[in-house]
């Protein structure tokens, strides 16, 4: 039996409502709509309309979730990550849904990208010169951020770019495979690029997504 866990109480909210409700202060990226609460309730496992109802009641609570059905996750370095985002944005079809979590980076991809990317890494070339992610796929569950954030002094997870629609568009191991190459190419040729990541704080948000699909 799968069991989604969140990790504290909080204080009975509509969580629904304050996502309708505009908030200067977090990026539209950054920020979790409806359908997006629906996506990751449907990853929970039994009735995603009890898991919305357990997240309503804890909107600030971060949420252990399962991987495998609904989504994988790719767990890498976060300066090989951000070289990964930039080349997804800048040169390639974008990304899903990302987390940052005790230093690494989440990456949010397709179900069977877990499986499937460590051997195209194994196979391609360059693929010594990736650091090794670490793929999170069926068995596996990972750490979710709240659908709220907890404000920017928080250290626990934090959305980079969070779930905006019920389907969110999720890269395959070949499109991960890509960005890993890239990045790793353009670390070894110092190819020196002005990169979408401000230098600014944790909360800082920085991606176009005018081309999120």
């Amino acid at each position: 039996m799968t069991t989604t866990t969140w990790l504290r109480d909080e204080t009975p909210y509509d969580v629904f409502r304050f996502l309708r409700t505009g908030d200067e202060d977090r990026h539209q990226t950054a920020r979790v709509t409806g359908g997006g609460a629906a996506w990751l309730a449907s990853a929970a496992g039994g009735e995603p309309g009890a898991a919305l109802a357990r997240w309503e009641a804890r909107p600030e609570a971060p949420a252990v979730l399962p991987c495998g059905p609904v989504f994988d996750v790719v767990n890498v370095d976060p300066v090989f990550g951000r070289r990964m985002l930039d080349r997804l944005w800048e040169e390639g079809p974008g990304s899903g849904p990302v987390a940052a979590h005790r230093g690494r980076m989440l990456l949010f991809a397709a179900p069977g990208t877990a499986q499937r990317l460590p051997a195209l890494l194994d196979w391609e070339e360059w693929g010594r010169a990736v650091p090794r992610p670490l793929c999170h796929g069926t068995g596996d569950a990972v750490t979710v951020p709240p659908l709220v954030p907890a404000g920017e002094e928080s250290a626990g997870p934090r959305w980079l770019v969070a779930p905006d629609t019920r389907n969110p568009w999720l890269p395959g191991p070949e499109v991960m495979l890509w960005a890993c190459v890239r990045a790793a190419r353009a670390v070894s040729a110092a190819d020196v690029r002005v990169s979408i990541f401000a230098p600014a704080a944790q909360g800082a948000n920085v991606y176009d997504v005018s081309r999120r699909r």
